[in-house]
């Protein structure tokens, strides 16, 4: 035998095998056109589903799946309204698809909006904190499915933030569309696993159940760092947005810029009363941005902030120290009411203004999160972090 082809043959024997990238459920059509056969389909999706560089919606109608309509999220079906911005239903240009809109006050699909419909599909990404509003929006729809005994498929993406659980589980007295369920602020499950946790535990209206399957993703555990393809909203633009997502989101509940309005939304925060502040290491000014920012907070103002240019610590863990930090820093009310909404109950607030430091704070869920953890076990459907 060749020594030339030996040495070849040795030298990729010795080397390390490399990891299989992540292969989303909607990648697999093999597992989920079975499920559409002779069923109009309708399906929950939005800018982030795709089939490779296809969205779904195509790659569907291109093997004949007969698609009845579609269900869009907050931020529309193509991704491009900005947060709490008003989505209409509508046909969509490139179809001809009527597309219904699950975001205000119609939240959930009525008996009328599923009328023929054999089967629901929902592939959406989510970034795994509570307050993203994509699982409260599957929660409504899987609630519709079993009140109409139509059968829910949901194609599977890994979860960016997955990799750890962290947070005070909301308080249900505080249950709104960014606060749904008993979870902590950092589920650390997919969105397939989560729709398993939503039936499982009951949390559909009158502990119903709706018919669920999961295509699951291949090649991939709760310790990968998943680098989304799509930016999964406006203001989400990258790896490092989502990364801090979790930790800065509580600052919409505040007067702080978030840097809506700027290049790196959810990697800055300031206000103009922080000039001379220990923390600023930057100056910027929210502008309007079309569909991301129409109208950011502060606009105009020359804020003096902090800039994130480095993703958080591989710990897993959230960082709400810069909260407590820049508490009573702006000369007016901090919290606004939508802060409890967003922290799921007054205990953060109240820890706040009471002076307790971040680290007694941390201390105070520690037992509840440890009664989530052992929930979320029974949904997995890969390997964990621990």
């Amino acid at each position: 035998m060749h020594k030339t082809f030996l040495l070849s043959l040795f030298i990729a024997l010795t080397l390390p095998l490399q990891a299989a990238e992540p292969l989303c459920g909607a990648d697999q059509v093999e597992a989920w056109l079975p499920f559409t056969r002779n069923k109009k389909v309708a399906l929950v999706v939005n800018q982030t589903s795709r089939v490779g560089q296809t969205h779904l919606v195509d790659s569907m109608l291109s093997l004949g799946v007969q698609i009845q309509g579609i269900f869009a999220p907050e931020h529309g079906f193509r991704g491009d309204h900005g947060a709490g911005e008003k989505v209409k239903s509508s046909k969509d240009v490139q179809t001809g698809l009527p597309i219904i809109s699950l975001y205000g006050k119609h939240k959930k699909p009525t008996k009328a909006d599923l009328a023929g419909v054999d089967l629901v599909i929902f592939d959406i990404q989510d970034v795994g904190a509570r307050f993203y509003t994509y699982i409260s929006t599957m929660h409504y729809v899987m609630e519709a499915c079993a009140e109409q005994a139509i059968p829910f498929l949901v194609l599977d993406r890994p979860n960016p933030n997955g990799f750890y659980v962290d947070g005070p589980v909301l308080d249900t007295n505080f249950k709104s569309f960014v606060g749904m369920h008993p979870i902590p602020v950092v589920h650390g499950m997919t969105i397939g696993e989560y729709a398993q946790m939503i039936n499982g535990e009951g949390w559909l209206n009158g502990g119903i159940q709706c018919n669920l399957a999961v295509v699951q993703v291949k090649h991939y555990k709760h310790t990968d760092r998943y680098s989304l393809p799509v930016a999964p909203s406006p203001n989400l633009p990258n790896d490092l947005a989502i990364a801090w997502y979790p930790s800065l989101c509580f600052f919409e509940g505040t007067p702080i810029s978030l840097g809506r309005g700027t290049n790196k939304p959810f990697q800055l925060i300031g206000h103009p009363n922080w000039k001379g502040k220990v923390w600023v290491d930057t100056v910027f000014v929210p502008v309007p941005i079309a569909h991301a920012a129409p109208n950011p907070p502060l606009k105009g103002d020359t804020c003096f902030g902090k800039v994130f240019n480095a993703p958080p610590d591989e710990e897993g863990m959230l960082h709400l120290e810069y909260l407590f930090q820049t508490y009573d820093s702006t000369n007016k009310a901090y919290f606004t009411s939508f802060f409890a909404l967003l922290a799921g109950g007054k205990s953060m607030a109240n820890a706040i203004e009471s002076g307790m430091s971040y680290e007694d704070y941390r201390a105070t869920w520690t037992d509840d999160l440890d009664r989530f953890k052992a929930i979320r076990k029974k949904y997995l459907l890969y390997p964990d972090f621990e």
